[in-house]
């Protein structure tokens, strides 16, 4: 089925570290506003924002305070009201975040909930006596040590899956899902055309919230991970809001499979997304979170990329990324820092010329890099101060927790974008919230935008392809060369039209042959990362990195 999400690209701005517009070193709507020229050169069709609403930010924004303002860091209602007229204008859509698996412990409804058991707003959220002198559960937050907050005033605990700041919602109380249905119908009747929705999959809690098995770091996960009533409730805010607007949703997934996945996606009358984020394909170098390091694993990743293709190939829809707010930069991961443009182009046709629709976050498009800070002080995050505790607790040294940070945090991809050589890379022109990575001087993009052989020229041609062409949005989903622990090869089809794309994972020379049925010679080779076109007896060596596309 033919529709506009599945042909668009989508371009993610973190708000606090895109542009300053006014010099107090946090990024805000002016900054944006002066760049969705930029934006829209990339050859992009939708922003999706992190958080621009009120927050105290104990977890930068996805802690809300206000569900229907502006953070007044960032601006105003009314200067987000321009800012979607701008960029309507030049046919850019507006995705927002809709965070509603928990909200800020500053929000109303809370402060409201914590004035006793009659206040209305009670059962807004978990709160529970707890069991002698043990917390209701014994689950563990992902972000905050135990996941049970004690209240001395109410003599009470209330739940938090993530920070302390962060008190989960109870969905089955049917106004707190009217409460959502209103933020919804608030946006969308302001002009916004979607919604990336944060753990969506964590909103529904099993009945009576028992002990979880007493794993490290997850324990309880099983009782609020896809829980008894989420399709439930989804179809409920698709019914009565979501489908009276012309928008789509992309859920956020954590723990899903394209089995799970299709439940929610399948195309059709049970559908409630549009498409998911899931976390599979991030595990290529990793064991289920990018702190716990495994050497990358070509295959393990390509096994994740054909499966959730094959599987939903004319059923659902994919979401295709590699960067985004919460994990550090793929070329230090995936790709190679010595050969970083090289690897940067490379992975960026490896997955957006699959079936989905890409997104791309912002300064990936420039290729830029993980910073590497020299004491726990200049980190931000909440996660990272958790993980610090807990590899602590496990005996490690300062020195080998600083480097496993220093590797691992989603810090990592929230340094200000380097838009320029000068100082604080053109970001502002005050002091910047957080640190700028020093190689702004060689990576920015005012010098890539110069460069035609840049990254970000690479992107521009790369989304300009797949915008013109059918096959890439529509197209099957082959792979060839599984057993490659060093090439990823697939090709797609439609309509009697043919691609062929080869990627290379390393930086020594592998020496590829086209599959049966392929001819190289008569193909045009529409996309590559080095001027070479050499073809010998219908193969090639590739070299470091290469990408190659090939069209019939």
């Amino acid at each position: 089925m033919k529709n506009w999400y599945k042909e668009i690209s989508v371009y993610q701005i973190w708000p606090r570290s895109f542009k300053d517009s006014n010099g107090d070193g946090i990024g805000d709507l002016g900054g944006i506003i002066e760049k969705l020229d930029y934006i829209k050169s990339l050859n992009v069709d939708a922003i999706w924002f992190s958080p621009l609403y009120p927050s105290p930010n104990a977890d930068y924004g996805y802690d809300i305070a206000d569900y229907k303002n502006i953070s007044p860091e960032y601006g105003t209602l009314e200067q987000f009201k321009v800012l979607i007229k701008e960029a309507h204008k030049r046919d850019l859509k507006i995705i927002m975040d809709l965070v509603v698996n928990h909200t800020s412990d500053e929000c109303e409804w809370f402060k409201e909930s914590k004035k006793g058991h009659d206040n209305p707003y009670h059962d807004y959220y978990f709160w529970r006596k707890g069991k002698g002198k043990k917390r209701p559960n014994n689950w563990i937050s992902l972000f905050e040590g135990k996941a049970w907050k004690y209240n001395e005033d109410l003599d009470e605990y209330y739940l938090h899956v993530f920070s302390e700041g962060q008190p989960d919602l109870n969905w089955d109380n049917p106004k707190v899902r009217e409460e959502v249905k209103s933020i919804l119908r608030f946006w969308l009747d302001l002009g916004v055309d979607g919604f990336r929705e944060d753990v969506i999959t964590y909103i529904s809690k099993a009945e009576g919230l028992p002990n979880g098995f007493p794993i490290p770091a997850a324990c309880g996960m099983e009782h609020y991970s896809n829980g008894p009533h989420l399709h439930e409730y989804l179809m409920e805010m698709r019914k009565d809001v979501l489908d009276k607007y012309d928008c789509f949703v992309v859920g956020e997934a954590p723990m899903m499979t394209p089995k799970k996945a299709k439940k929610f996606i399948t195309e059709g009358e049970n559908q409630t997304l549009d498409m998911m984020f899931h976390f599979q394909h991030m595990e290529a170098d990793c064991l289920f979170t990018d702190w716990v390091h495994m050497p990358f694993n070509l295959r393990k990743l390509k096994k994740v990329y054909s499966n959730w293709q094959k599987k939903l190939y004319k059923t659902a829809w994919n979401a295709l990324y590699i960067e985004n707010h919460d994990h550090p930069r793929i070329i230090n991961r995936y790709g190679s820092l010595k050969y970083r443009v090289e690897s940067g182009k490379m992975l960026a046709a490896m997955y957006i010329l699959q079936s989905g629709t890409p997104f791309i976050y912002q300064g990936q498009e420039i290729g830029m890099t993980n910073i590497t800070l020299d004491s726990f002080e200049q980190f931000k995050d909440v996660l990272t101060f958790n993980n610090y505790r807990m590899f602590k607790s496990l005996g490690l040294s300062d020195k080998t927790i600083l480097k496993i940070t220093n590797r691992a945090s989603r810090e990592n991809s929230r340094t200000p974008v380097q838009w320029t050589s000068e100082e604080n890379g053109g970001f502002t022109t005050g002091t910047p919230w957080f640190s700028v990575n020093p190689n702004y001087t060689e990576i920015n993009v005012e010098d890539a935008d110069k460069d035609p052989d840049s990254i970000l020229n690479f992107y521009r041609k790369l989304l300009k392809f797949r915008k013109e062409n059918p096959i890439v949005i529509y197209g099957d989903y082959k792979e060839h060369n599984k057993c490659s622990s060093k090439i990823f090869v697939y090709e797609r089809n439609y309509e009697g039209r043919r691609l062929l794309v080869v990627s290379s994972f390393t930086e020594k020379a592998v020496k590829f042959k086209a599959p049966k049925g392929f001819d190289l010679s008569s193909g045009e080779l529409v996309l590559k990362n080095y001027d070479d076109e050499t073809v010998v007896d219908n193969g090639f060596t590739l070299k470091p990195y290469e990408t190659r596309v090939y069209l019939w």
